[in-house]
């Protein structure tokens, strides 16, 4: 495979919002996330995505976050700024406050609460591209929002410069690789996918990048997992594509029947940025809970094995 042509490839997390004791956002971890992930050799940074938080904090908790991301980065990657809305003008109010906060780009879900037809979402996307002078791209994650963008729908949005790119977290590999021969010819149009434990599959169906969560725990991983890939290194990719499946394990430890999945994954990607020395603390946002003790030596074990460095 040849390196690609688009603007955003390579690695990109969906950044963590590290918290304080008292549930607010703390700006000095999440300074050092950023720094850890350019550390790692990140193509870009998607602040305000599931893993950061983003449909739990206020606006103003949201606001600051990009404000920390953008000054932190200073130019140095792309950051995409997560504008997840249940409805249009709500998604356009939030967009225009990330472009005016620094963002890059904005990226957008389909509409959710309210049931949605394709005629609806289509015009959702339409309507935010023309009111905010950033590239956007669609997240498309069926899991949260009830919709699945189909590349029936995304591909001429992306032919019409609508689109810049999508996020796809659908899990729905069959759907990614339409979307990706479809995308073939859309020079410039982004292919990104979010299921981090087949990165090395979808590269060679012809992903751009992937937006791996636990990019944030092992950025190194992940970048060398697409340098090898675009290299054409499948040996090599695999290889580390199996190491981080493994790492992946971190989000059974939380105990069964006492915290959702959000909670338990996201729970574990900040205890082991914990664990690791990045962020102060592992508070989750409410009515989510932090995992405790023993279940935090559990992660520490699955940090030794994949050969991270622990404080």
């Amino acid at each position: 495979m040849t390196a690609p042509t688009t603007t955003y490839s390579g690695v990109i997390p969906p950044v963590v919002t590290p918290l304080t004791e008292d549930g607010e956002l703390d700006r000095d971890s999440l300074e050092r996330v950023v720094g850890h992930l350019l550390d790692g050799g990140v193509s870009g940074l998607f602040a305000l995505g599931s893993s950061g938080e983003t449909a739990y904090l206020t606006p103003g908790q949201q606001d600051e976050v990009i404000k920390v991301i953008t000054a932190a980065s200073a130019g140095r990657v792309p950051v995409l700024v997560g504008a997840i809305e249940t409805t249009t003008n709500r998604t356009i109010e939030r967009a225009r406050a990330a472009a005016a906060l620094g963002a890059d780009a904005v990226v957008a879900t389909a509409p959710f609460y309210t049931r949605t037809h394709a005629t609806e979402i289509d015009r959702h996307f339409r309507d935010i591209a023309a009111a905010v002078d950033l590239p956007l791209l669609a997240y498309d994650v069926p899991v949260c929002v009830h919709s699945k963008l189909d590349p029936e729908l995304l591909l001429p949005l992306a032919a019409e410069g609508v689109l810049a790119g999508v996020k796809d977290s659908s899990g729905d590999d069959g759907s990614f690789r339409r979307l990706a021969i479809g995308a073939r010819g859309l020079p410039g149009f982004s292919v990104l996918t979010g299921h981090e434990l087949v990165v090395d599959a979808m590269m060679l169906g012809g992903a751009d990048g992937s937006v791996p969560g636990l990019g944030n725990v092992d950025p190194h991983g992940y970048v060398r997992l697409h340098e090898a890939a675009v290299r054409g290194d499948w040996a090599a990719a695999k290889a580390e594509q199996d190491r981080l499946v493994a790492l992946f394990d971190i989000v059974t430890a939380a105990v069964p029947g006492t915290a959702s999945a959000t909670a338990a994954g996201l729970g574990a990607f900040k205890t082991a940025l914990m664990l690791r020395g990045v962020i102060t603390t592992n508070v989750m946002s409410p009515p989510m809970r932090r995992l405790d003790a023993a279940e935090t030596t559990v992660i520490a074990a699955y940090l030794d094995r994949a050969g991270l460095s622990r404080v």
